[in-house]
């Protein structure tokens, strides 16, 4: 069903009905904008076949004769007024919502099999949502909700949770009791201000959770003796997440996803970034693309890892924080020919970085943060070939740009935030071009420079 679902979105990119305007680092379509002109037609034929109608709180606009409902108003009495509602989709686009407009509101659309609060600021779900009992898509992300009530478990026809971004910290027992789910997001973004693989919040899922054989998304859940045991049975799982692991449970936890054969996304946080997380048994699927770890891996067994991380032709992006690489392990990580993207966040602790010719050569997007002994950068010619966006973050000690640099003829975007304050000041020179020093030349080609103190 998702791979029909993508394969209309791309037709309709192609014949230029949606516009990209970005994509992740694999190259899948992440965001799309619409021209004025193919939106006012796509609205004016969605209303003459009552296919869906847009209410903002004006006018006479009711819900009557249609199934899917754009709610752009705070005040929604009047649709509750409305008569032979057939209605199975709502999508909230104002937080001014109150949790007593919407209980009135919710009696009148019982029919409903799309719920999506997003972005509104209910702290609570009122009891009329659980008597939704055609009720496939509950969206509470980015809102204040703290509590999902036991109730949840008479919605057995649900497929997607989505509490991503919310206030939640537990799930009751009752989850576990809906054997349709599909798609469970409960993980919370880091704080402003906070980082570390700590940062991340995940949640305690129920005992049970894997009766939910059909699960294909599972994030970001705590670890515990408890889950690790229930994870082997979900073997359809195509994107996990977990946190908070110990050193302990890697054993059980790399049995696990050894059973998850369709993965596309693995995320693995330890419980703290002293923690290592001993992974030199995890054997990994060829559909995985997307692979993120936080906290130190063994320089003993790195090569041995990395090493299986080659066979994944569709690695597209690695992210790795607090993992202690030095110029030796990182060395490994050059077989991985494929990468699209690479992010290594406080995870390397040498003092020189060489990327040898014809290495990386589809990488789009490079960040290196808080390196704090890192002080040369050398690019062969030839390498990173593909490179569109360089960051490079925290690293004290780096007093040049990278030595060739220049080479880089696909550089767009280059980031410099923290670096040493004489590499600062040459970057931040306003020179007319017979004046300019050499690091101003090296990157007289790249069109955005931002360069920060």
């Amino acid at each position: 069903m998702e791979e029909v679902a993508e394969g209309y979105l791309y037709e309709l990119v192609n014949r230029s009905l949606l516009q990209v305007v970005e994509r992740n680092e694999s190259g899948r379509v992440r965001s799309c904008r619409m021209h004025d002109i193919i939106r006012l037609l796509a609205l004016t034929k969605s209303n003459e076949e009552s296919f869906c109608k847009v209410y903002d709180g004006l006018g006479s606009s009711s819900a009557e004769n249609t199934r899917r409902l754009s709610v752009q108003s705070a005040n929604i009495e009047q649709l509750t007024q409305s008569r032979e509602l057939h209605v199975r989709s709502i999508y909230v686009f104002n937080n001014g919502l109150t949790i007593d407009s919407l209980k009135s509101f919710l009696k009148s659309f019982y029919l409903l099999s799309t719920l999506d609060l997003q972005g509104t600021q209910i702290m609570e779900l009122p009891d009329e949502v659980f008597n939704l009992f055609n009720l496939r898509f509950l969206g509470l992300r980015n809102t204040e909700v703290r509590n999902i009530p036991s109730t949840v478990g008479r919605l057995q026809k649900l497929e997607v949770l989505d509490v991503y971004n919310a206030q939640l910290l537990t799930l009751p027992n009752s989850v576990a009791t809906l054997k349709n789910l599909r798609y469970l997001h409960v993980a919370t973004d880091p704080k402003k201000g906070v980082k570390g693989v700590v940062a991340w919040i995940g949640i305690q899922v129920p005992v049970g959770i894997r009766h939910l054989t059909g699960l294909q998304a599972l994030q970001l859940v705590e670890a515990s003796s408890d889950i690790l045991c229930d994870l082997g049975a979900l073997t359809e799982l195509r994107t996990f997440a977990i946190t908070k692991v110990q050193r302990e449970q890697c054993a059980d936890l790399c049995n696990a996803i050894m059973n998850m054969n369709h993965l596309v996304s693995l995320a693995i946080m330890a419980i703290s970034e002293k923690e290592t997380l001993q992974l030199e048994e995890l054997y990994l699927p060829p559909t995985l693309a997307k692979l993120e770890l936080g906290g130190q891996l063994d320089k003993k067994v790195m090569p041995q890892i990395v090493s299986s991380f080659s066979d994944l032709s569709n690695l597209t992006l690695l992210a790795l924080a607090f993992s202690k690489l030095d110029e030796d392990a990182f060395s490994c990580l050059l077989a991985l020919h494929g990468l699209r993207g690479l992010w290594l966040d406080k995870a390397y602790e040498g003092k020189r970085l060489h990327f040898d010719a014809m290495s990386f050569p589809k990488l789009h997007q490079l960040a290196i943060s808080d390196a704090p002994h890192l002080n040369n950068v050398t690019v062969e010619q030839s390498a990173l070939q593909s490179l569109v966006q360089l960051t490079l973050v925290d690293c004290p000690e780096l007093k040049a740009l990278p030595d060739g640099i220049e080479y880089l003829r696909t550089l767009e975007k280059l980031y410099l935030r923290g670096a040493s304050k004489e590499l600062t000041d040459q970057l931040q020179q306003k020179e007319p071009p017979h004046e300019r020093n050499g690091n101003l030349n090296k990157i007289e080609h790249i069109q955005r420079v931002t360069v920060y103190p």
